[in-house]
């Protein structure tokens, strides 16, 4: 491992399927828990969705000001990056990390804010959902109808020190939808009648299952790590080799990402 390697911030990743499953409660709860004991931890950037449980995890710890984007006549804010890098945690907490930021920020994308961090030395706990993984953005299409825009590529969730499946039942988050706790009422029943299916939920769990499995799986040591089986390729003693033939039609896009997906 190099000097620069070393130095580098480690990346922990909550994963989860869907919103209200606990990603950033547990987040939070390890992120006080570090704070108990004696490390240094910043809340960089907190979305609260009105969810008062997971709001109270905040009390006691140090919040870094969100900065505020001027863009077409309106005013954004975003995560300060300059500021917690200025305020140089150990440990600095990130909520939804495959978000989009706002025209006129420094990066485009908030993992690119989270890999600033990393590369000054600051470990970050964040947060997102498996159909943001950019190879699954035409599986998750399929099964939901719903289209992803919001993406990260594979190699940034691949490149985490650790990634951490939050569960919770497809039944159970829908009774938690259905008790306003995930969404207030009016925008919980237009979940139940579109995304929140239960056999979409069932779907997009099991994609998240066996994403969190690939991940333990590309840590061990090859004489530890089980025959990878997946739904593209079969397992196989001998790593494959795959052509894309490419043209310029759109559907080529969805051949690079299922590609991609294979190689993994």
């Amino acid at each position: 491992m190099s000097a620069a390697e070393a130095q580098r911030g480690r990346l922990k990743v909550f994963l989860g399927y869907a919103a209200g499953v606990g990603k950033t409660h547990q987040m939070l709860t390890e992120a006080r828990e570090l704070k108990r004991r004696g490390v240094d931890v910043v809340i960089g950037y907190f979305e609260p969705h009105g969810r008062k449980d997971t709001i109270a995890l905040t009390e006691g710890l140090e919040i870094i000001p969100r900065r505020e984007v001027d863009y077409r006549g309106s005013r954004f804010e975003e995560m300060d990056t300059d500021a917690i890098l200025r305020r140089n945690p150990e440990v600095a907490v990130v909520d939804e990390f495959p978000h989009t930021n706002v025209p006129g920020s420094p990066r485009l994308k908030r993992w690119e804010d989270v890999h600033a961090l990393l590369d000054a030395g600051i470990d970050v706990l964040t947060t997102m959902n498996v159909q943001h993984l950019e190879s699954l953005n035409d599986q998750i299409w399929r099964s939901t109808g719903v289209r992803v825009r919001e993406t990260i590529p594979d190699w940034v969730l691949k490149q985490a020190d650790e990634v951490v499946m939050v569960d919770l039942t497809p039944r159970a988050l829908l009774n938690r939808l259905a008790r306003g706790v995930v969404y207030p009422a009016e925008r919980a029943q237009q979940a139940l009648d579109n995304f929140f299916q239960e056999s979409t939920l069932v779907a997009l769990r099991e994609l998240a299952m066996r994403q969190a499995a690939y991940s333990v799986e590309s840590r061990l040591p090859e004489d530890e790590a089980p025959a990878a089986v997946t739904d593209e390729v079969p397992a196989s003693a001998h790593r494959e080799r795959l052509l894309l033939v490419i043209t310029p039609d759109p559907s080529s896009a969805a051949l690079i990402r299922r590609g991609r997906r294979a190689q993994c």
